[in-house]
């Protein structure tokens, strides 16, 4: 457990803006998808849903989705060493501020007092996880989000939410959104777990609602009274860090109906018996676009030999065999690799093959290596086996090159932003250059010179 206390000085806000926390990439949710799903907010404290989540609230709110927030405890024990205010007096305060803040955030919103007691959640995890369960009964998995504190924030009644909360959304497969409170201000910016969250960009209105709804939470931003033990609890530097054009998030996708890559196999060779080119790789200026972009971030102009994983109907291929000497496609999908053939025909050094990944694998090693639109077709312990794949393949200095559309992909596990998470922490190969906007991701990894 950390040790802190709402007193420290901690981190700064400036120096959480030169580490580049701006820069996240933002979470694959749109509007869109946003109307068409639930989120249950969970607060251990009034203030806690502002804090962390307010604008996103603000932002859920206005694209119509359903919100649901849940309050664990009125916050009664902030100033224990009060001598102007009880306990009880101050939960009835708190209760007030809770409802004045999350009715301007998200007029739409429902909530719930679960008339918890401050600092005791732990003895009552069970019936929390009840409590969350009730809130979604008779919801489609894959349209829930369960919104909740970061479970490492450092404060126990944060921790035991959150962890709670991971422990409802991996049972049933909902997605899961983490908001770190006392995180940014006791972690400090070396601390490479933040690195992996996302960001949720908020427009002026939203922003203006957050900070409208920190205002109504006045027993925590002013002093109860001039009198020893009223002492404003949250300070201004705190307050800082929550005034941010964004808010940041450890986001957990659904894992409702997933599928394998056994899975991916049937279903991309359905697809392409149907159809040439079912998602118009030849045609569409996005895709054309996106390929000339993945071909200019190779480092090398040319490689001694190349694998892409997951080649499909070869239009990448075709011009990746261009940079090689020898080049390997493999794909899961016997109708894709048929076309493939056909377009890698002018290239006799370049071949294709059937193969499963990742248990089924090609001899030899490489020193140009492509994973694009493939690696969230896996499970996550496929991806591992993959990746470990890839690290014993490639040859010294080699290049890994990484490309992957950042919207949810329904009904499989990972995203790209996992999937590139999970490569850079299992190979712990050195980013060469990585590219990203709103659509997809492109991230160069390098061996090491030297074999291990």
């Amino acid at each position: 457990m950390v040790t802190f206390s709402h007193t420290d000085t901690g981190t700064s806000e400036q120096d959480w803006a030169a580490s580049g926390v701006a820069a996240l990439p933002e979470l694959p949710l749109d509007a869109t998808e946003l109307a068409a799903m639930t989120f249950v907010v969970l607060a251990a404290h009034p203030d806690d849903e502002t804090l962390g989540a307010g604008g996103f609230m603000a932002t859920l709110h206005d694209a119509g989705a359903v919100v649901k927030v849940l309050l664990c405890t009125a916050g009664e024990a902030s100033h224990p060493d009060s001598q102007t205010t009880t306990p009880e007096q101050l939960a009835a305060v708190r209760l007030t501020e809770f409802d004045t803040a999350v009715s301007g955030l998200a007029p739409s919103a429902t909530w719930r007092f679960l008339e918890l007691p401050d600092g005791q959640l732990a003895a009552n995890a069970a019936g929390i996880a009840e409590a969350v369960r009730e809130a979604v009964s008779g919801l489609t998995a894959e349209n829930v989000v369960i919104v909740a504190p970061y479970r490492a924030d450092g404060h126990t009644d944060h921790d035991t939410l959150g962890t709670v909360a991971a422990e409802v959304a991996t049972e049933s497969g909902y997605g899961l959104l983490e908001y770190p409170i006392w995180y940014w201000l006791w972690a400090g910016t070396e601390d490479a777990t933040w690195k992996n969250w996302v960001r949720v960009p908020l427009a002026p209105e939203a922003r203006q609602a957050k900070a409208d709804a920190m205002k109504a939470h006045a027993s925590q931003t002013e002093p109860l009274s001039q009198q020893p033990g009223d002492e404003t609890l949250l300070s201004g530097t705190f307050l800082e860090h929550f005034a941010r054009p964004f808010e940041t998030f450890a986001w957990h996708p659904s894992t409702a109906g997933t599928n394998s890559a056994a899975d991916a196999e049937r279903i991309f060779d359905e697809v392409h018996s149907r159809e040439e080119d079912p998602w118009s790789y030849a045609t569409s200026w996005y895709e054309r676009r996106k390929r000339a972009m993945t071909v200019a971030a190779l480092p090398q102009e040319s490689y001694e030999s190349g694998l892409e994983l997951g080649c499909s109907i070869g239009t990448l291929s075709e011009e990746l065999a261009q940079r090689c000497r020898t080049f390997l496609g493999v794909d899961a999908s016997p109708a894709a690799l048929a076309q493939a053939t056909k377009r890698l025909a002018g290239y006799p050094s370049a071949e294709v093959r059937h193969l499963t990944m990742p248990h089924e694998w090609p001899d030899g090693t490489f020193d140009l290596v492509v994973l694009s639109e493939t690696g969230y077709y896996l499970s996550p312990e496929e991806l591992t086996e993959l990746l470990a794949r890839i690290q014993a393949s490639t040859r010294p200095g080699g290049t890994l090159l990484l490309c992957h559309w950042r919207h949810p992909i329904s009904g499989w596990q990972l995203d790209a932003e996992s999937v590139h998470a999970m490569a850079r922490t299992q190979l712990g190969w050195p980013t060469h250059g990585l590219y990203q906007e709103k659509d997809f991701m492109l991230e160069v990894l390098l061996a090491p010179d030297k074999a291990p």
